[in-house]
Formats: C-alpha cells, sequence, structure tokens
C-alpha cells in the first residue's frame, strides 16, 4: 500500500527542524529527521519521476525515481545509499553531491546513479 503524500506544510517544517538541529551541532528527534527523509524523498520522486534509481536512506525511506529502464525484481541495477543527514544535507543543497561521494558518504552504483543532475530538490514550495 502506497504511503500518504506528506502535505507541504509539515515536510517543510520537518526540514527546517532538522536543518537547525544540524546547524546547532545536534541530531533532530527520530521523528523529524523520518519526516524530513521522507518529504524530501517524495519530493525527489515528484520531480523526477521514474523507476531507474532507487535512492535508500535506511531506516527511514527509500524511493525510485529518474526516468530509464524500469526494474522489477531483485536488487535495482542502479541504487544510491546513504544516511539521513547526508541525504538532507544533499537534498536541501547543504552539501554538493561530488563532496558527499568523495567522502564515502553515499554509496551509488550503477550508470545511471548520478544525482548532481536532481539535487538539490525544490523543498521551499
Amino acid at each position: 500500500m502506497a504511503r500518504a503524500r506528506i502535505p507541504d506544510p509539515d515536510g517543510v517544517a520537518g526540514v527546517r527542524a532538522a536543518l537547525a538541529a544540524a546547524a546547532d551541532g545536534e541530531t533532530a528527534s527520530r521523528d523529524t529527521t523520518a519526516l524530513a527523509v521522507r518529504y524530501l524523498l517524495q519530493l525527489l520522486a515528484e520531480d523526477a519521476p521514474g523507476n531507474s534509481v532507487e535512492v535508500r536512506v535506511p531506516p527511514f525511506g527509500a524511493t525510485q525515481a529518474i526516468e530509464g529502464p524500469r526494474h522489477t525484481r531483485g536488487t535495482p541495477p542502479n541504487v544510491v545509499e546513504m544516511n539521513a543527514a547526508t541525504w538532507i544535507a544533499l537534498a536541501t543543497g547543504s552539501r554538493q553531491w561530488a563532496d558527499a561521494l568523495a567522502a564515502a558518504d553515499v554509496s551509488a552504483s550503477g550508470s545511471r546513479a548520478d544525482l548532481t543532475a536532481v539535487l538539490p530538490v525544490r523543498w521551499q514550495r
């Protein structure tokens, strides 16, 4: 069953709270982090629809995005995985894709697993 869409005001509030905590050198609550991660994944899927790349942010969520060949079974050929703090920073533009990749904060496999063209997402709607 599909997860209900997170309303923009709720998602934006979650992202702002997560960013504020990070700016203070703290970690947002698990609920706030989950909300921010899921909202930003939702926006990625809306802004770059498709099924060729699976973006995973364990344990909070995953989505498929980017146009291209559809994946249907087994491990997807194009997978991007990272922790919540890295995803929030990349999705909001606080960090650059190349820097996160060079620091090994992102695991990206497959010929389409480069999110440079779709990051940051438009989260302040």
